[in-house]
């Protein structure tokens, strides 16, 4: 017997539903059509499915890991259990470089509807509001369930108010004359990026400990992806109706589509909502990935300074600090496509290992076949692969160093001891 406190188990499907929901419905539809777009040209929506087929795979092979490992750490914990300390680390610093270039972009998306004029200030609201915002987690300010409600709410109707003025108005793109310009590539590449659309919705395999029963995470999975798949393509629709070509060139797409729908006065509508869906889930993968690191930092797979917790507002503020500085950095070099992509490729690599785990599940605790483990994995790799090259090259090298300094480290632990 344990006399460790245990969560309760009081969630059910629909409870599990809202919180993927939550986690998927963000700055990502806000923005990424439009590198998508001028990816793969007409076949947007090909890609579009693409993606949402990895994203299901990875989704159920978290889901299945969650189920047998009920515990914080997501793939870095399933990779450290299942497959060994390296390939945890491998998880834990692809997930962490890859949501630090993910903030940068929802930091961007947020200047980009709210800020609209020359790109210096873009920048600097975007740093803004980065610093605002690291400022708030190191005092433990984090989003509640509550807020993540609202804040889903607001960027639902924001989308249903674009949709319902783009299907009402008159305005359509010239037919003709654009064609999938980068071929089976193009495609692949718009995959990977629509692909940071999705990111958020191992979430809710974070709740294998506080649902009713292991079935839940299966079935709240597929629901919350089948909602956010068919909301995704309305939107892709949209935007290619009003858009068209034009769509691959704009940096706020829905609010340029609503205005060329003759309704200017949904303009501000949708700046306004995708303003606080970029923030609400800036100030979520702030504190997400600050205790990401707190927690390899624990295991000494980052710096130990990191595994501090200050004595007052009890989060690891060296961790808050360090990733708010990395994200001011990415906001002043990076464009948002790059950042989007990079985002992805480090993502990509973290649900490759989650796929690798679960296909070493023993069969006992295997809940769907092995096949949807390596298609899981193998889309892991050609969309990562796919990637624009600036952000493969990059996401190589920065996941060269972290291995370099484990190495290092390990290296130095066996001289001391």
């Amino acid at each position: 017997m344990t006399d460790q406190p245990v969560l309760a188990r009081r969630l059910g499907t629909g409870d599990a539903v809202v919180v993927g929901l939550t986690a998927m419905i963000g700055a990502g539809v806000f923005s990424v059509f439009a590198p998508a777009a001028e990816a793969a040209g007409s076949l947007l929506l090909v890609g579009l499915g693409l993606a949402a087929v990895v994203a299901t795979c990875n989704a159920v092979a978290s889901a299945q890991l969650a189920s047998a490992h009920p515990a914080s750490g997501g793939a870095y914990l399933f990779g450290r259990e299942v497959l060994g300390p390296w390939w945890g680390f491998v998880a834990g610093w692809g997930f962490v470089v890859g949501k630090t270039a993910s903030c940068a972009a929802m930091a961007m998306t947020f200047a980009a509807y709210a800020v609209p004029g020359e790109e210096w200030v873009r920048r600097l609201a975007a740093v803004a509001a980065v610093v605002l915002l690291t400022a708030a987690t190191v005092r433990g300010i984090t989003r509640t369930a509550l807020l993540a409600r609202v804040l889903l709410g607001l960027t639902a109707l924001t989308l249903v108010v674009a949709l319902v003025v783009v299907a009402g108005g008159d305005a359509a793109a010239p037919a003709g004359g654009w064609t999938a310009t980068g071929g089976l590539p193009g495609v692949l590449q718009s995959a990977g990026l629509l692909f940071f659309a999705f990111a958020g919705y191992a979430r809710i395999a974070t709740l294998a400990e506080e649902v009713r029963t292991p079935e839940t995470l299966g079935r709240a999975v597929l629901v919350a992806l089948g909602v956010v798949v068919v909301l995704y393509a309305l939107v892709a629709v949209a935007l290619l109706h009003v858009l068209g070509e034009g769509l691959a060139g704009s940096g706020e797409p829905v609010a340029a589509a609503v205005e060329a729908a003759g309704a200017p006065w949904a303009e501000p509508v949708v700046r306004v909502g995708a303003a606080a869906a970029s923030l609400g889930a800036l100030l979520a993968l702030l504190a997400g990935i600050g205790r990401t690191s707190l927690a390899m930092a624990r295991e000494r797979d980052l710096p130990s300074g990191l595994a501090a917790v200050h004595p007052r507002h009890r989060v690891p503020h060296h961790a808050q600090l360090v990733v708010g500085a990395a994200v001011v950095g990415l906001v002043l070099v990076a464009d948002l496509r790059g950042a989007i992509g990079f985002s992805s490729f480090g993502v990509l690599v973290y649900y490759a290992v989650a796929n690798l785990a679960a296909l070493r599940q023993p069969v006992a605790a295997r809940r769907w076949p092995r096949a949807v483990n390596v298609t899981g994995l193998l889309g892991c790799v050609v969309l990562g692969a796919s990637l624009p090259v600036p952000a493969v090259v990059a996401g190589l090298a920065v996941v060269a160093v972290g291995v370099a300094g484990r190495l290092v480290r390990l290296r130095v632990d066996r001289r001391t001891r």
